[in-house]
């Protein structure tokens, strides 16, 4: 599709972080090391019916009380990213949107070596627990809540490749759409036309 071809090389390329660059969930990963799983399967079933994303990530980080840099060495170690992460980023310069935390995001980028843009949350440790914090911004008037959208804002058409819940609105919002796991489940649920992928190399080859 030549059309389709000439297109995807001049839209700006958005990735998720949590389960899209990186092969698990590293939030997941950290409440199964340091936190409490039955709060956060308890949070889990409660997402998008009675508590917001924000709501859901703010309970499950509560639960880890351990020091920041312990569960920051903890990830750098365990944490792998996708095959083709590091070709992906040297050739599209994409920007990370994550509903994760800049704070756990950048050691790893940094253990890869590389350098890319991050728009993310923050989190503090504390001995009650972690403390997270949101970026202040609009609600959506698509999904009601302050989700990825505001984000994006300013690129114009983009390309999105994500994989969960956090990623449903901005998916819909992007001309082309790389979906794995819960996300392609639910676009397809929606009737929403999107390329599945396993790797990001996958992503690199059809953006090329």
């Amino acid at each position: 599709m030549p059309g389709r071809d000439k297109l995807a090389r001049r839209l700006p390329l958005v990735l998720d972080w949590d389960g899209t660059v990186t092969e698990r969930d590293t939030l997941h990963m950290a409440i199964e090391r340091f936190g409490d799983l039955e709060v956060f399967a308890a949070h889990e079933r409660a997402l998008g019916r009675t508590m917001t994303l924000d709501e859901v990530i703010a309970a499950e980080m509560a639960t880890i009380t351990a020091p920041l840099r312990e569960v920051r060495a903890w990830l750098v170690e365990h944490v792998r990213v996708r095959r083709g992460f590091r070709e992906l980023a040297a050739s599209h310069d994409p920007l990370i949107v994550s509903s994760g935390f800049l704070e756990l995001i950048e050691p790893v980028l940094g253990r890869e070596g590389v350098r890319v843009r991050v728009v993310a949350n923050h989190v503090a440790d504390g001995p009650a627990g972690w403390s997270a914090s949101f970026a202040e911004g609009p609600v959506c008037g698509v999904c009601g809540e302050r989700c990825k959208r505001s984000a994006v804002a300013g690129l114009g058409r983009f390309a999105y490749a994500g994989d969960g819940y956090s990623d449903r609105c901005v998916a819909l919002a992007a001309e082309l759409r790389f979906a794995r796991d819960g996300l392609a489940e639910w676009l397809g649920e929606q009737g929403v036309a999107f390329e599945p992928f396993d790797d990001l190399a996958e992503v690199g080859r059809s953006l090329a």
